[in-house]
């Protein structure tokens, strides 16, 4: 009896290690069959695990921001390779090194006279006018010669060039048939000749952002300011010069070398815009960093610090042209300076069937 029960307890630590063994052998032919199948690239379709969405959770989808989707075909400037060989070429690369350097050759210690604040075109216009909503040239050239609301005549493309050398960098542009004035010229039909002039381009000039049903408030445009601005342009807002002190790494935003009341810039709304998309430095319009109020505010608190003073007697002297952001009377409306300078805009807006 003895040994039959041994021969069982025998039998059944066999089937016990049979049992194991057909297990593992599984197991280990799941395991590789796997392996192969992940090796190879195969997956089951997705309609086969996942999961329906809810219609509730289908509905509340947050989707993005039309104004923040990046459009197709933006207009790209010609790659700089293209002229190699032309026989213009030398003129168009000084022309773009011009707009780049302008202090270099045209500042207060510029080797080829002393006509300019210090600062360069490209402050400006960035990245020398190819940058989407930073003032850049796609159609500039191709557009004139055009009528000028703020002169109230027809002006070709050398006189709007006079008229930023004159506000923005108060000073006096080159002569009109100057080597400097010529390349500028020649830059700036190269970099816009493909662009029709009645052809609506989305990112020349600057990005208008809404506006705010308040004043733009300097003092909480001064904390945007320290907070975001001041490592660049300096707490007192004189910029950081070149180590040869020819010419500014970041450009003066106030003070005697930065640009007039004449200037675009001081145009708030012009201001606004442009910092929206294009600073703190590295900022694109695609990701932002100001709310469309810090870049309100920040433009009333940068444009309400003491400049240059530019006679503009002379300028919209038809008032129906004159911009609603323009801080200077007098107007075809009853609003006042102050709110023609930082707002509330909606109002004048209206008043000047601007908005229906």
């Amino acid at each position: 009896m003895k040994t039959e029960r041994n021969n069982e307890d025998k039998l059944a630590v066999f089937a016990r290690f049979g049992k194991y063994l057909a297990w593992t052998s599984f197991l280990f032919v799941v395991v590789m069959f796997s392996l192969v199948l992940a090796l190879s690239g195969f997956h089951l379709p997705k309609s086969f695990y996942a999961e329906k969405p809810s219609p509730s959770i289908q509905k509340n989808q947050i989707k993005p921001l039309e104004s923040r989707v990046p459009k197709p075909e933006y207009w790209k400037a010609p790659d700089t390779m293209q002229l190699r060989g032309k026989a213009d070429a030398d003129l168009i690369f000084y022309g773009k090194d011009l707009i780049v350097r302008t202090a270099y050759y045209l500042g207060p210690e510029g080797i080829l006279g002393k006509l300019t604040n210090g600062m360069n075109c490209q402050n400006c216009h960035l990245d020398a006018g190819t940058r989407p909503f930073a003032n850049n040239f796609s159609i500039f050239y191709a557009g004139f010669p055009k009528m000028s609301a703020r002169s109230g005549r027809k002006e070709e493309a050398s006189e709007r060039i006079d008229e930023c050398f004159e506000r923005s960098l108060n000073g006096k542009a080159p002569g009109r048939n100057s080597r400097e004035m010529l390349a500028m010229l020649a830059y700036l039909k190269w970099v816009g000749k493909k662009q029709d002039a009645g052809q609506s381009i989305a990112d020349n000039s600057v990005k208008k952002i809404p506006y705010l049903d308040v004043p733009a408030d300097p003092l909480k445009g001064k904390m945007v300011y320290v907070s975001k601005c001041s490592s660049c342009h300096g707490e007192t807002g004189k910029g950081i010069t070149s180590a040869d002190g020819k010419t500014y790494i970041y450009p003066p935003l106030w003070g005697r070398d930065s640009y007039n009341d004449g200037a675009g810039m001081f145009r708030i709304g012009n201001f606004a815009g442009f910092v929206k998309n294009n600073m703190p430095y590295g900022t694109t319009y695609k990701v932002p960093n100001l709310t469309d109020a810090e870049a309100w505010d920040v433009a009333a608190f940068v444009n309400s610090q003491p400049r240059p003073h530019r006679d503009s007697k002379n300028d919209y002297k038809d008032l129906r042209t004159k911009p609603i952001d323009y801080p200077f009377g007098p107007y075809t409306d009853t609003f006042s300076e102050k709110q023609h300078k930082y707002g509330p805009f909606i109002d004048i807006a209206k008043q000047h069937a601007l908005i229906q």
